[in-house]
């Protein structure tokens, strides 16, 4: 997202002044009107439009409901996260909410919150490998996978032999292989009866006809695919992909991207493509500058996960532990020690025949962020 500073112009109000951290070189946000609830939120980094959502959505809502919030950043670097926690411990949290940067590596910093007595709320993505999980604060990320999934074979109806390109998150993070999962098993029927085929992953081809994967061939594909969420990563997979292929593995393609960051970067590179002479694809994370992207035609849809949802949710979990009560719970998701309480959040796909309702009337994001709104389907000021 380009918009990084219009959206702290957003939070101005609420946003108290920025502290700096020094035993993680890290930069601490602090939201406190009174102190009545001490909590400290880890977040992966600020160089992602996603994050930078989320830390202003906490601040807006702490400070609203007269919280005490520390909210720090660990720059990508599980070491960091970890010196984060740790200081958050020293400053006497009695809730901890970390989105992991590396899922396992996340384990040890979960274990010594969990030795301090603070409940650990993982948030966004699964801490794995440990029993040191309180709760899970997520969507339903096997929803989304399975979002893009229905989206392409929608816009394939009834065509044979559509040439498919499969595209991931980190294979350090869990929800890229819950994401991948959805989307797999909803469009697996759909590949195994030739309506897709699959351009870019040997391992993907090799299981083909296999409706449900093991962990470990999910691995095997997602080494293939990987984008580790990085935007120049994504965009010379995609080209390599690209200059690999056949021109008739090109024409008319139908692209599963991991997020909106990676999908406009694929999206850049099949554009690109003199031989590419339409494509689909999918994202996730509403980012504006995919949302805009939507709109001029070139990303065809994303999932809107309202991080306002996220957030509350995360506050009320936090609430309900300090009051001596537990969260509700709808289902678990299993870490590889435990299985994690949770309850998974609706999401909502948007493409432009529902963009006005789902993103401007849903009061997401503002009307002065797009330019030409009114060509989407069910533009009504």
């Amino acid at each position: 997202m380009r918009r990084t500073t219009t959206l702290f112009k957003m939070v101005a109000a609420v946003a108290l002044m920025g502290l700096f951290l020094s035993a993680c070189g890290q930069t601490a946000t602090k939201a406190s009107t009174g102190g009545k609830l001490a909590v400290g939120v880890v977040l992966p980094t600020k160089d992602e439009p996603r994050w930078i959502q989320d830390q202003a959505r906490f601040n807006d809502a702490f400070t609203a409901a007269g919280y005490d919030v520390t909210i720090l950043f660990s720059q990508g670097s599980s070491a960091t996260e970890k010196l984060n926690v740790e200081a958050l411990i020293s400053k006497g949290v009695k809730v901890l909410i970390i989105c992991p940067q590396d899922a396992s590596a996340a384990a040890a910093a979960a274990d010594e919150a969990r030795a301090a007595n603070i409940k650990v709320v993982s948030y966004d993505r699964l801490i794995r490998d440990t029993a040191s999980v309180d709760y899970y604060v997520t969507f339903d990320s096997f929803a989304v996978g399975a979002a893009w999934s229905t989206y392409m074979i929608q816009q394939a109806g009834s065509t044979t032999g559509n040439n498919l390109y499969l595209y991931a998150g980190a294979a350090s993070d869990n929800n890229a292989f819950i994401f991948f999962e959805g989307a797999w098993e909803t469009i697996q029927p759909k590949i195994a009866d030739g309506t897709f085929v699959i351009k870019n992953s040997s391992e993907a081809v090799a299981v083909k006809d296999l409706p449900k994967l093991t962990r470990d061939q999910e691995a095997k594909i997602i080494g293939q695919i990987t984008t580790n969420w990085d935007f120049a990563t994504a965009k010379k997979l995609a080209q390599d992909n690209l200059t690999a292929a056949a021109a008739a593995d090109k024409g008319t393609v139908y692209i599963i991207a991991p997020n909106d960051g990676t999908a406009r970067a694929i999206a850049d590179a099949f554009g690109a493509d003199k031989d590419v002479t339409k494509y689909f694809i999918s994202g996730q994370d509403a980012e504006v500058a995919s949302l805009q992207y939507i709109i001029d035609g070139k990303q065809s849809m994303t999932v809107l996960k309202d991080v306002r949802t996220l957030v509350a949710d995360a506050i009320a979990a936090a609430q309900a532990y300090l009051q001596g009560q537990t969260p509700p719970q709808t289902t678990t998701y299993n870490n590889g020690k435990i299985d994690v309480p949770a309850k998974p959040s609706a999401i909502v796909t948007v493409t432009t025949a529902n963009f006005y309702s789902a993103v401007i009337k849903s009061g997401y994001w503002p009307t002065s962020y797009f330019s030409h709104l009114d060509t989407v389907g069910d533009y009504a000021p």
